[in-house]
């Protein structure tokens, strides 16, 4: 029986050996699909509770206002206020051009405007002298038509006295003819008469309605003065915003066109964020829903607080230089993008500050869906402006009222009678 027993013991080995494995094999397969189930019911939870209230892009970059700072006149460049990185106020100097070729085309037109007020004011002078002249034909016009109406009495009155022979036919003839040169005297003072009132009413035309200071001679000259002060002025570029310079450009002793670009300006205070969002991604989009947005350069350690402020009329290639032509030639269809406008928090900005082009990933809650997917009334107030312009003016102003005010003529005022000292008893 022990040789029995001992020649079955090989074959229950192998039998009892194969368990395990079957029994490792079915935990295995166990785990995995307890895995796969684990990551299915985590992926559906995601899609549901995250994936499906959010929109998500890293196509998005830091941008803002770049001003261009160019000249508005040409000249020689005198003196570089400022260097690239450098901060600038607004009003402050950052170029100067060689004034000399202003200066003198300014003190032109101060002169131009100073004989113009003086040839005007001469005008006026001239209605007086010829409403004078005027009286005197007046005067004369009357003094002639008496010595007519007196030579016409004579003749009258001698006319019976030369049939009774009291008189000869001779003085009746020398009377008659100071009669006709009486007329002819009266003619001429009438004559006279006409053309000074002719006169006077020629030079009121240039006159009438209007006043010294507000005569179109002179306001023709004021013109010209206050564009030679204002191209005098533009000798000085000036930061019309604060910011950061960039790419400057120009060097001392050039000579710059108007219009030639010589540095930039750029606005970091105001900058925002254009995200690119799949054109699939944009129906769920509206005007002002929230925005968190982390840039490459801080990493997920500052999350910027953001809010949607525009969507664009149109895609990127839509706007590109060079567009797209899908009707010709073989087409692939390629997924667009459509530029969203994203406001940054300025709090944040300026305690971690941004640069023009950093990369950034912007997460937008979608879950509110009452505001718009595009701006439909227009802006109530300018999206940037600047007043340093206003200055210039302003001078221009001030200097055309005292040429003007110096050549009008008018007495200056009388000094203030000093009060009487106080007699003490």
């Amino acid at each position: 029986m022990s040789d029995s027993a001992n020649s079955a013991s090989p074959i229950s080995a192998p039998a009892s050996a194969s368990m395990p494995k079957s029994s490792a094999r079915k935990r295995g397969l166990s785990i995995v699909g307890l895995t796969v189930l684990v990551g299915l019911v985590a992926y559906v939870g995601y899609q549901w509770l995250v994936s499906s209230r959010v929109e998500v892009t890293d196509n998005a970059y830091v941008n803002a206002d770049v001003v261009q700072i160019t000249p508005l006149v040409g000249g020689t460049v005198r003196a570089v206020h400022v260097d690239d990185t450098d901060f600038v106020k607004a009003g402050q100097a950052l170029v100067s051009l060689d004034p000399a070729d202003t200066r003198v085309a300014l003190e032109q037109a101060q002169s131009a405007l100073a004989q113009t007020v003086r040839e005007v004011r001469t005008l006026y002078a001239n209605n007086a002298t010829l409403q004078a002249q005027i009286r005197a034909r007046d005067a004369d016009v009357q003094r002639a038509q008496s010595e007519l109406t007196r030579l016409s009495a004579d003749v009258q009155r001698r006319q019976p006295l030369l049939s009774s022979g009291a008189i000869g036919r001779e003085e009746l003839d020398h009377a008659q003819a100071q009669v006709a040169a009486a007329k002819s005297t009266l003619a001429a003072a009438q004559s006279a008469q006409q053309a000074a009132q002719e006169q006077l009413s020629s030079n009121q035309v240039l006159t009438d309605g209007t006043s010294v200071a507000q005569h179109p001679n002179v306001q023709r000259a004021a013109a010209k003065l206050r564009e030679a002060f204002l191209a005098q002025q533009r000798t000085s570029l000036q930061a019309p915003v604060d910011g950061w310079v960039a790419r400057r450009s120009v060097q001392l002793g050039q000579r710059v066109a108007a219009g030639a670009p010589l540095m930039a300006v750029v606005g970091l205070q105001q900058a925002w964020v254009d995200a690119n969002f799949k054109e699939g991604q944009v129906a769920r989009l509206h005007i002002g829903q929230s925005a968190k947005l982390v840039a490459d350069v801080y990493g997920n350690k500052v999350e910027f607080q953001g809010k949607i402020v525009g969507l664009s009329a149109g895609t990127g290639a839509a706007f590109a230089l060079l567009p797209a032509q899908n009707a010709t030639g073989n087409w692939i269809k390629v997924v667009q993008r459509v530029p969203v406008r994203i406001a940054l928090d300025p709090k944040q900005l300026a305690e971690h500050p941004l640069r023009v082009g950093l990369s950034m990933m912007v997460t937008v809650d979608v879950q509110d869906q009452s505001g718009k997917s595009l701006v439909d009334a227009p802006r109530s107030a300018p999206a940037s402006q600047t007043a340093i312009f206003d200055q210039a003016d302003a001078a221009a102003e001030a200097d055309v009222a005292r040429i003007i005010k110096a050549n009008l003529g008018q007495p200056a005022a009388k000094p203030a009678a000093k009060p009487a000292a106080k007699v003490h008893a």
